[in-house]
């Protein structure tokens, strides 16, 4: 065999697997047909975290996109390919294919490991609509798409939205998942008239509802126009060929708004194509994704798979977990374990931010209590008039203990400045083990944000300045 084990993929899953294979000491090789990095680098988290910031900090837009591209340069300078070789690993450029369980084939070259991970991610989905052509893309690594008429302008996802040299007058913005209200607020806020269309009844609806009406009325606030209940039907080019028309509602209710351009943020696909997952066996899901056990294992024997390309998660850190175990497990050595959902924290980078982990309320089990506070009870909210927010812990009965200590933590929601810095400490405590009570017990300094996690759990025990845990609503 050439290599102890090979990683296709150079995200943020495939770049955790060799380190991880680093770190016990094993032959790598990294197979990679994009610049090491991946999404979260270039086209998802470095850029769109620097945008939000220059945003609020009341850049311009031309400011804010140098901005952009000069943080994806530094944080891609460290991540390299002259890195990785500095540190012992093989680096292939091109796409990889598996040949058998313990072969790749990159260009006409054969690659040979007896533990192989996939982690070559996803992309945006390009929904299939009336007058947007789908099939477009992805052109050149980048999934783009086109709608009909003289203009034949791309359609925007995150993957092009960074390339603006200027600013668009108007957006239109198709989803209002976390990266449809995410840029949809930077975007208003550097000057762009932002439309917002979601085909559900609100936006971030797969959070608690509390945390949805917190973000639509942040999203108002800074003039965006938010249109929930509103699916998209059509788009083709404006008048006159300037901008493009998006048609969206339902019967009699349908609308159409111009608009300069339109961002697609509704969904990911699989980076599946050309890897032979198929021919080989490997079991897939839908359009593609790659299923595993909780150990990161295909059904095909020494084949892995992590990140965003099962369909799992689909946020930095959960694939660099995901990559870590699948390496470790692959080995044999390291840091070896289950892929545990439940237990991997998410945010929303909206200002106010909003953070989670493990269930909502309507998915908590039986028997389990709620803890709920405003952020107008929390006094560091006060101090900084930003009350527009809540914390929300779940408790459920320990097997064989009850509610003794409080319970166990089972989840949280938190909708604040800080939420995705405060989320933290609940996660260790879901993580290990611990009772609800300690949340209560341990001291945060005051006035901070976290001190209301703490102000919230001591509900499980008592009154607390009028409030006190309730059980929770089931769906």
């Amino acid at each position: 065999m050439d290599h102890d084990l090979i990683v296709v993929g150079g995200g943020a899953a495939g770049l955790a697997a060799v380190r991880t294979g680093l770190w016990v000491g094993a032959d790598v090789a990294l197979v990679t047909d994009g610049p090491i990095g991946g999404d979260c680098t270039f086209t998802g988290c470095i850029p769109s975290k620097t945008l939000i910031a220059a945003a609020s900090a009341g850049l311009g837009f031309s400011e804010a996109m140098d901005r952009v591209r000069s943080t994806v340069d530094q944080v891609a300078a460290t991540e390299s390919a002259d890195v990785w070789l500095r540190q012992g690993v093989t680096v292939v450029e091109g796409r990889g294919r598996l040949v058998t369980h313990d072969t790749v084939a990159v260009d006409g070259r054969r690659l040979t490991a007896p533990r192989i991970v996939v982690a070559t991610g996803a992309r945006p989905e390009i929904p299939s609509l009336d007058g947007l052509d789908p099939s477009a893309g992805p052109a050149g690594g980048k999934a783009t798409g086109r709608w009909s008429g003289p203009a034949g302008e791309a359609v925007l996802t995150t993957e092009t939205l960074f390339e603006l040299e200027s600013r668009p007058a108007s957006m239109g913005i198709l989803g209002g998942g976390p990266t449809g209200c995410e840029l949809a607020q930077a975007l208003a806020r550097l000057g762009v008239e932002v439309v917002l269309f979601e085909a559900a009844e609100r936006v971030l609806a797969g959070e608690e509802a509390e945390a949805s009406s917190v973000v639509a009325a942040a999203l108002t606030a800074a003039g965006v126009e938010v249109r929930a209940s509103t699916p998209v039907t059509g788009v083709s080019a404006g008048g006159d060929a300037a901008g493009v028309e998006v048609r969206a509602g339902s019967g009699a209710g349908e609308e159409s708004v111009t608009v300069e351009r339109l961002l697609v943020a509704a969904g990911r696909a699989p980076a599946a194509d050309g890897l032979g997952l198929r021919e080989l066996g490997v079991k897939l899901r839908g359009p593609g994704w790659v299923v595993t056990d909780d150990r990161m294992a295909t059904n095909v024997k020494g084949v892995y798979a992590a990140g965003d390309i099962t369909g799992r998660m689909a946020f930095t850190h959960a694939a660099d977990e995901m990559g870590r175990l699948a390496a470790a497990n692959a080995l044999g050595r390291g840091p070896r374990g289950r892929f545990r959902d439940r237990w991997i924290p998410r945010v929303t980078f909206t200002d106010p931010e909003v953070a989670r982990v493990g269930v909502v309320e309507a998915e908590a089990p039986a028997r389990s209590r709620v803890a709920y506070l405003p952020l107008s009870e929390v006094d560091r909210a006060v101090t900084d008039g930003r009350a527009d927010g809540f914390i929300k812990l779940m408790a459920g009965p320990r097997p064989g203990l009850g509610r003794l200590g409080g319970g166990q933590v089972v989840g949280a929601t938190i909708a604040a400045p800080r939420a995705g810095e405060m989320i933290a400490e609940v996660a260790l405590a879901m993580r290990t083990g611990a009772f609800a009570g300690r949340l209560a017990q341990t001291a945060h300094a005051y006035p901070t944000w976290s001190h209301g996690v703490q102000k919230a759990a001591a509900q499980f025990f008592g009154e607390i300045e009028g409030r006190r845990a309730r059980p929770f609503s089931p769906r």
